[in-house]
């Protein structure tokens, strides 16, 4: 039995022990995995120094970062912070760590991962081993349908990653780390700062976006702030959380309206504030619940909850309150769609075009697909409109005529369906 698997038994045997001695278990083994770990094509920190090349002396320079992290020498480096825009238009910072930082902290991530994964309740689901999106909307999904509730709390932590106190976040680690070299690691990226535009500035609450450690951290924090206070204050209200994105049940308005306050006062006490044009009470409207109320609909994970029009098994059409893939979402993917400029590519042949984009459309069809597929189709016909341009601009005898060129195109779809991801859905261009 490895070290690894020694701290997860005992951390399954024992709920409440704090563990002293963790460092001994990062050693050039855990780093050397730890690096292997880490995504290859990832950018750069301050030190400008990529994976690849990092691995070109990786035997010589792992012992040399093992005996500093383990004599305390380790020093831990700002991140470098860049923005990265959203969908809606708006900025996020995103800090990214030197190459060194981020070994050390992946092997710290393996360590309290042990721990953690036998801590933490089975309704959070982000940023955890075997658990994805899927099984969030999967829980929230059979709250509504099977337990018929009729009422949600869609809750949103206002700049959740940037609002972390660390004080508190050092508390709730100490619940269960006693060991004084892990705590003191942990502490040294809290403080490392951020660097932009050569400017370094020090950072008193957050973890970085991006960084290695912050998902075990961010956990970590909202599991004793909303997960373990819910357990003890509302035992009867199902709820699902992925990072720092909310979802509970409630029976009535006026308990999901005590929620929503008690929520209010309970984050205030941890440093979080509730978004309060994102966090909103929804009445779950469907054939059985029909009552009028403003608010019926909800994001979550990229997907609409709302009433929709479903057929059941012996074909009668029926509303049901039901995922499916939201307009944020779409908007993004035609965005995508537009930025590939597949109109300016007729060098490039159709199967060269099938060889490029597949992976993404099939992504994407493998995650807005789950639920209420349809609701996915009308950026899948997107694609096709792009591909139709490409055909316009491919061949002179199609340029100015949209109906033929999609005809053109339809043909191959019918030849071969097997060419593009959604092609084998059924989604095809039209042949007269």
């Amino acid at each position: 039995m490895s070290g690894l698997d020694r701290i997860r038994e005992a951390a399954q045997k024992d709920k409440g022990l704090r563990f002293t001695s963790l460092m001994h278990h990062i050693t050039v083994d855990l780093l050397r995995e730890s690096y292997k770990d880490l995504k290859r094509d990832a950018a750069p920190g301050l030190d400008d120094v990529t994976w690849r090349q990092y691995g070109e002396q990786l035997e010589e320079r792992l012992p040399g970062l093992h005996a500093r992290v383990q004599s305390g020498r380790y020093r831990a480096m700002p991140s470098k912070r860049v923005w990265l825009t959203k969908s809606d238009g708006r900025q996020r910072p995103v800090g990214i760590a030197v190459l060194e930082d981020k070994i050390v902290q992946q092997a710290a991530v393996m360590v309290l991962s042990q721990i953690y994964e036998e801590t933490f309740i089975g309704f959070s689901y982000g940023f955890r081993p075997n658990r994805s999106p899927h099984h969030a909307l999967d829980a929230v999904w059979v709250g509504i349908t099977q337990r018929k509730v009729n009422w949600v709390l869609d809750a949103d932590i206002r700049g959740f990653f940037d609002a972390i106190d660390h004080e508190w976040l050092m508390k709730f680690l100490e619940h269960r780390i006693a060991d004084p070299g892990l705590l003191l690691l942990i502490r040294k990226w809290l403080k490392a700062g951020v660097s932009e535009a050569g400017q370094w500035s020090m950072t008193k609450v957050g973890t970085p976006q991006g960084a290695v450690i912050s998902p075990v951290l961010s956990n970590l924090f909202l599991h004793y702030v909303f997960d373990k206070w819910m357990e003890r204050k509302y035992p009867r209200n199902p709820w699902a959380r992925y990072a720092d994105d909310g979802v509970t049940h409630c029976r009535t308005r006026t308990e999901a309206e005590g929620l929503l306050e008690q929520l209010h006062v309970r984050f205030r006490e941890c440093g979080l504030e509730l978004h309060p044009d994102k966090t909103r009470i929804v009445y779950c409207k469907d054939d059985d619940r029909r009552g009028d109320y403003p608010e019926i609909k909800f994001d979550f994970l990229g997907y609409t909850f709302r009433p929709r029009r479903s057929k059941n098994r012996y074909g009668k059409f029926f509303i049901n309150f039901t995922p499916g893939t939201s307009n944020k979402a779409a908007k993004a993917m035609r965005y995508k769609i537009r930025n590939w400029r597949i109109h300016l590519k007729p060098d490039k042949s159709i199967e060269d075009l099938a060889r490029m984009f597949n992976p993404v459309i099939r992504g994407w069809i493998n995650y807005y697909g789950r639920f209420y597929k349809s609701a996915l189709y009308p950026v899948l016909r997107h694609m096709n409109s792009a591909l139709i341009h490409w055909v316009r601009r491919k061949y002179k005898k199609l340029s100015c005529h949209r109906r033929r060129a999609e005809h053109w195109l339809g043909r191959i779809a019918r030849r071969e369906p097997q060419l593009f991801a959604h092609w084998q859905m059924g989604i095809l261009p039209s042949v007269g």
